[in-house]
């Protein structure tokens, strides 16, 4: 990464940062001194989050939790945009996918939840699998949108030189591509944090979504809240990262000057007032 990219990187980030950063002083001064069972003080919570972490085995449950995120997501990428390259080149399979695809994304994946379960059992596998089929969709439709929305006169100069399919899929299609490609990754970010949680609700000894059920069923309310931070803390640190990779790969993009609307000149023979 360029010191350029590097600055631009920066410059997003702390832009993204001022907000979380009011929430959490909002908070901190909103519950100072609060004496509610099921509102305890932000520092309580965040005192017993650091315990937690620190003594009681939080970071297991933690890990374990962002493991499953991780691979999931990988997953879902490979796939999604393995699947989405050709189906948005291939004008015939992209008519004949469409339905389908419009049928995958308006069904929801919590709803595979019970099944998923039943037929694969409470295992890491299964949750990685929950994970991937949810994250899969937004990242292959964002796909197919960015292969479709490639210049096409870009495409037309590849086909009159004859480049492979293969090779131009990788070096003409993929890179522009890539930031749609981005995009449709930054929300099933989001999607794979909120499967996570689910899929460790429902029948997982460890995660952290096993974490809040347990502390939650035991009243335990400073826990339970802990809990929900640190999932929060998780995805923001995993969207970060996410942009900084965004960055690396797509410094070109985001360094170019913003477009400028033309305007038109009169023509010289013509006398203006």
């Amino acid at each position: 990464m360029s010191q350029t990219t590097q600055g631009a990187f920066w410059s997003s980030a702390v832009k993204q940062l001022w907000l979380p950063l009011l929430v959490v002083a909002v908070l901190l001064l909103a519950t100072a001194g609060s004496t509610s069972f099921y509102f305890p003080p932000a520092t309580d919570v965040l005192a017993t989050l650091w315990d937690q972490l620190l003594h009681e085995g939080l970071v297991g449950d933690l890990l374990y939790s962002l493991k499953n995120i991780v691979l999931g997501l990988v997953v879902a990428t490979a796939v999604g945009i393995g699947a989405g390259l050709l189906i948005g080149e291939v004008r015939l399979l992209r008519q004949a996918t469409a339905p389908l695809l419009d049928f995958a994304r308006a069904t929801p994946t919590v709803a595979f939840v019970p099944v998923i379960i039943l037929t694969l059992g409470i295992g890491a596998g299964p949750k990685i699998f929950l994970i991937a089929l949810g994250s899969l969709w937004p990242i292959l439709l964002n796909t197919v949108s960015g292969v479709h929305g490639v210049n096409p006169a870009v495409q037309e100069t590849a086909h009159s030189y004859r480049i492979p399919l293969r090779l131009r899929l990788l070096k003409v299609v993929l890179p522009g591509a890539l930031p749609q490609i981005f995009a449709g990754v930054r929300v099933a970010l989001s999607i794979a944090v909120v499967l996570m949680v689910v899929s460790e609700i429902y029948g997982s000894p460890v995660g952290l979504g096993h974490f809040i059920l347990q502390s939650g069923s035991d009243f335990a309310v400073p826990e339970t809240w802990a809990g929900t931070v640190l999932i929060g803390i998780l995805g923001y640190g995993l969207s970060v990262l996410l942009l900084a990779a965004e960055y690396a790969l797509l410094g070109w993009y985001h360094q170019r000057p913003p477009r400028t609307r033309r305007t038109t000149s009169p023509p010289r023979n013509e006398v203006t007032t």
